[in-house]
């Protein structure tokens, strides 16, 4: 049974590509209009998505609703008649906004045909400040979802009444880029098949690890690659914040949430290991402390980013003419997560039908998370020290595929290292919780055949360190001090038959702190100390360069740089 590579040489080569294509990369920038210093209104350093050069028709999904229930909202979707694909890029573009006043956050799902288009949380108002904020979202690879009249819903559920008084609003729609002139398509998926909650979409709400989403379905004959985007959403009392919980014995003890600090997406196909997809630890806008996040929400709090499993492996499989089960669960899952994902097949165009199998699969049924506990109890009742999980995986899985262009051989190798420690004091006059989590994902996926040699390398790392302190003071007042470092970086290098063919690089980074005043009877009177920032550094060896930073104090932004890390000369240090 072979194991993943040591992938070092693949790190060493991601960093030296991505710094020479850096310096080149610098002519050629995209930046957001610039916010407004001083104003209290959400705001992200997160870019536009890059656009081409030609005139986009646009297609309103819907305008001006109103959410103040929890019932989903309908449009109809039709492609736009001036702009037959293929499309250069298609880009979803969402506006919405809260009235001041009280309101939680809450999750907005966009759906065309069943399948997920947008998936985020909304920012909260406050008495005197209403909040309006723009997402986008790259649709090219759904193309073939778009191609067709459809029939689409807006899901935003939100509760009014004299207690939560802020109604959300909002509007849609998609832009559609024709090709230049003589220019070629891009690669997109030939089809998109939805695993949501019926025709219309709607998440799959899993409320235990043996819950599953599960579709199945009776796929083309000649699939030559095929990917799953998966979104697993934590709620409820121990899933929103599972980052910070403890094992279920200790929770009463720690005064902390259950189902311990560790939670992973299971992926199977016809009930055997397909794929891990790793949690991102997205934290709301009411998350923790509600002044955090404002102005600045979280790393991808209003717009998530869905990760994608390669399931390429077992396109011979797949294309057996067979019914399929397509599946995901969330280990650890100790309340409910909401859950939906997209299939996306590229189909071999030479031929109807095409024949392979799997032909290696180390992908274990589950993780093996270690659990480490070193707790103390002074004489007085303090409880203090550490609990520490820790997962660690590595698996290859390798399938061929006979196609029209010869026999392809894929193989995915995934290295997965998770922990989470938490350094805990628990007594009648202190709580404090300090988390230190880390995330590190490598894959290395290896084609060969089909005329050529591709290596695709991805290395993701997704830092969180949460430090909660809560005095409690003589009179039963008390405060709460909250310091958040929350970071999303990744990096991707392509090589096809020896030479660097493509890079990207993404590096999200947000740092709030606050301080929560708390009267006797547990009221919030106040905060103090607030304050916030964004770096957000994005390249790609398209020449895109892109860096914006923003800092805000007191609820309010206070200061935007631009393009200081997109470097003018070599030597520059803005990758460090």
């Amino acid at each position: 049974m072979s194991q993943p590579s040591d992938n070092s040489g693949w790190k060493i080569a991601l960093v030296v590509v991505i710094l020479a294509a850096c310096a080149a990369s610098a002519q050629n920038n995209t930046a957001p209009s610039t916010p407004v210093i001083g104003s209290q209104n959400t705001v992200t350093a997160d870019p536009p998505i890059p656009r081409p050069h030609t005139s986009p028709c646009k297609v309103q999904l819907f305008s001006g609703y109103a959410f103040a229930d929890f019932s989903g909202k309908p449009f109809s979707y039709a492609p736009p008649a001036d702009c037959p694909g293929p499309w250069a890029k298609v880009v979803l573009e969402a506006d919405f906004s809260i009235d001041a006043g009280r309101q939680f956050d809450r999750t907005a799902n966009i759906w065309i045909g069943g399948a997920n288009v947008y998936f985020g949380t909304t920012a909260e108002p406050s008495k005197t400040v209403a909040r309006s904020w723009h997402v986008e979202s790259d649709l090219t690879d759904y193309s073939a979802l778009l191609t067709m009249p459809q029939s689409g819903q807006v899901i935003l559920g939100n509760l009014v009444n004299s207690t939560y008084t802020s109604v959300l609003h909002g509007s849609a729609d998609v832009e559609f880029y024709p090709l230049e002139r003589h220019a070629q398509p891009p690669r997109t998926a030939d089809a998109v098949l939805p695993l949501s909650a019926g025709p219309n979409g709607g998440t799959v709400a899993l409320f235990s690890p043996s819950d599953q989403l599960s579709r199945s379905f009776t796929l083309p004959r000649n699939i030559e690659r095929a990917y799953l985007g998966v979104y697993a959403q934590g709620q409820g009392a121990n899933d929103e914040f599972w980052y910070a919980c403890v094992p279920n014995n200790l929770t009463a003890e720690l005064q902390s949430c259950a189902g311990t600090g560790f939670r992973e997406t299971e992926i199977t196909i016809d009930g055997q290991p397909a794929g891990v997809a790793p949690i991102y630890p997205w934290i709301f806008t009411g998350g923790i402390d509600p002044y955090l996040w404002r102005p600045i929400p979280g790393v991808q709090t209003l717009n998530f980013t869905p990760y994608r499993v390669d399931l390429t492996p077992f396109a011979g499989v797949l294309s057996n003419g067979q019914r399929h089960q397509i599946a995901l669960s969330v280990f650890n899952d100790s309340n409910y997560f909401q859950t939906t994902a997209s299939l996306l097949l590229y189909l071999d165009h030479g031929s109807e039908e095409v024949s392979g199998e799997v032909t290696e699969n180390t992908l274990g049924s589950g993780p093996n998370p270690v659990l480490s506990t070193n707790l103390t109890t002074a004489p007085d009742g303090t409880v203090s020290g550490t609990v520490t999980i820790t997962s660690s995986r590595q698996f290859m899985i390798a399938g061929e595929v006979k196609t029209s262009h010869g026999r392809v051989h894929t193989e995915v190798e995934q290295s997965i290292s998770f922990s989470n420690a938490q350094q805990f004091t628990v007594s009648n006059s202190l709580f404090v919780q300090d988390i230190t989590q880390k995330t590190n994902i490598s894959s290395l996926t290896t084609t060969n055949g089909g005329g050529g040699h591709r290596v695709d390398f991805k290395n993701s790392e997704w830092p969180l360190i949460v430090n909660i302190s809560l005095p409690f003071n003589a009179d039963g007042s008390f405060s709460q001090t909250t310091t958040i470092e929350q970071s999303y970086r990744t990096g991707e290098v392509i090589e096809e038959n020896g030479l660097p063919r493509y890079f990207r690089v993404i590096s999200n980074h947000v740092a709030p702190s606050d301080t929560l005043l708390f009267g006797s009877n547990g009221a919030i009177t106040g905060n103090q100390g607030q304050a916030s920032s964004q770096r957000y550094f994005a390249a790609d060896s398209s020449g895109m360069c892109y860096s914006r930073s923003i800092t805000a104090a007191g609820g309010a932004l206070t200061s935007v740089v631009d393009q200081a890390r997109c470097p003018t000369q070599e030597g520059d240090d803005s990758m460090k």
